[in-house]
């Protein structure tokens, strides 16, 4: 294992920049040096990020239940991109190649296009409280809401910090389902308890709130609760992001720029058009938010929830993103719901994912939502260009490439002699690999 200079010049927070020029070229010990420099990375951050001090197993055994060890992800980071007028270094945890050259990819092209624009809403997640047996629906109704202060007031007593810090339980209202198994039966009635979780994902406080509130509930409209829980599907709590890139600017890949606006413009219509394609095209945004969020220590099944299920609020799944031709340029735009945390949850006791906020550099929940948002924007431009244009292989074959040289038991400059070799053949198999590797350190005949 490499050593960092823990001696590194540091740049203050307000110069760093995402833009870093031939990173990828680097050695892992020149990389960890530009991160003490640009990230202001202490000697014991450098040696969590550089593997030298894992979670302990103490740790571990307090996160998850029959805890046996830790296994590890590679660490990447995302570069390039740029919110609202500032850069960020994002750190992202995934095994598949090429998510993280084609986000860095993207970012550096809507960057020389003015960056990304991005917004989001206030951290308002949803509590459910299911009720049965409540007899008239629109009685019980009228009852719940008019003890809705009285509610409130009680599920502010469970977290009354986060009151006083501007947020918690601040609306209730009451919904009537009819019942999936037809009008004879009993509607469902939900009482939703709208809660600002402030800095937190929330998941923890709203439960103890939807559970706290469940005798009142029964009280006030008569009948048994059932289920209390959060709902992740955080319609409340909506991030969006957009980029607006000259059509001259996306030629490459040995296309024009506007063949490739063109390749992209359809790729839209399809996802739009189509369930089987929106779900691979969402896929792909996913790639870039789950990446970031497993770096971050944030909950990404709930946020895969989440965007999913918002992806079907028209009654019919649909993609995430939508990019449109205004004067010349290429636009487009996400939007989906993210339920995120700066506090809370592993984020406290995982150095990993306090080490991934850190290079984020970003203060607010909503901000952390937005740089998400952008990400996901990022990587689904780099895949619709790449589909609209050569296909994806391309991009994936030379990473997939790389993998099977170090399988093969390449190292160092060798990796590098295989891949370009296996590529030139148009043959990326680990006995082929093997072939390579074996004659290019076959001795010299004498």
């Amino acid at each position: 294992m490499g050593e960092v200079n823990d001696e590194s010049v540091q740049v203050p927070s307000a110069t760093r920049s995402s833009r870093l020029p031939g990173f990828h070229r680097r050695s892992m010990e020149e990389r960890w040096r530009e991160l003490a420099l640009r990230g202001d990375l202490t000697p014991e951050e450098l040696r969590v990020l550089c593997a030298m001090d894992a979670p302990h197993l103490d740790v571990v055994n307090q996160m998850i239940e029959n805890a046996v060890g830790v296994f590890a992800l590679p660490l990447g980071l995302g570069l390039n991109l740029t919110v609202n007028g500032r850069d960020h270094l994002v750190p992202m945890v995934v095994e598949e190649p090429s998510v993280i050259a084609a986000v860095s990819l993207a970012s550096k092209l809507v960057r020389e296009a003015g960056g990304f624009l991005a917004e989001a809403n206030t951290s308002m997640m949803i509590g459910q409280v299911q009720l049965t047996g409540y007899g008239d629906p629109e009685l019980a109704r009228v009852r719940l809401l008019a003890g809705k202060e009285q509610l409130l007031a009680l599920a502010n007593s469970f977290h009354p910090s986060l009151e006083k810090r501007g947020g918690g339980a601040c609306d209730l209202q009451v919904r009537i389902l009819p019942a999936p198994e037809g009008p004879h039966a009993e509607p469902l009635l939900i009482v939703h308890l709208l809660v600002d979780t402030q800095e937190a994902m929330g998941a923890n406080l709203i439960n103890t709130m939807a559970e706290g509130i469940a005798p009142l509930v029964e009280q006030l409209a008569g009948g048994r609760v059932y289920l209390r829980i959060l709902s992740n599907l955080a319609d409340q709590r909506l991030a969006r992001a957009s980029c607006r890139i000259p059509v001259a600017s996306l030629a490459g890949l040995g296309t024009s720029g506007q063949d490739i606006a063109e390749g992209i413009l359809q790729a839209s219509r399809f996802a739009r058009a189509d369930p089987y394609r929106a779900a691979t095209h969402n896929k792909g945004v996913m790639n870039g938010i789950d990446a970031v969020a497993i770096a971050t220590g944030q909950d990404w099944r709930a946020i895969e929830a989440g965007a999913h299920a918002y992806a079907c609020r028209d009654g019919r799944y649909g993609p995430l993103t939508n990019w449109t031709m205004e004067d010349g340029h290429l636009v487009g735009r996400i939007e989906l719901p993210l339920a995120l945390g700066l506090v809370g949850g592993s984020i406290k006791v995982h150095p990993g994912a306090q080490l991934g906020l850190k290079l984020l550099g970003v203060s607010t929940v909503r901000e952390l939502s937005m740089v998400f948002a952008a990400v996901g924007l990022a990587q689904n431009l780099a895949a619709v260009r790449a589909l609209g244009s050569v296909g994806i292989q391309q991009g994936h074959m030379a990473m997939h490439a790389r993998c099977v040289a170090v399988t093969a038991g390449a190292r160092g400059a060798d990796v590098e002699k295989v891949v370009r070799l296996l590529m030139e053949r148009g043959n990326i198999k680990v006995e082929a690999a093997r072939e390579i590797l074996a004659s290019l350190q076959a001795p010299l005949p004498p």
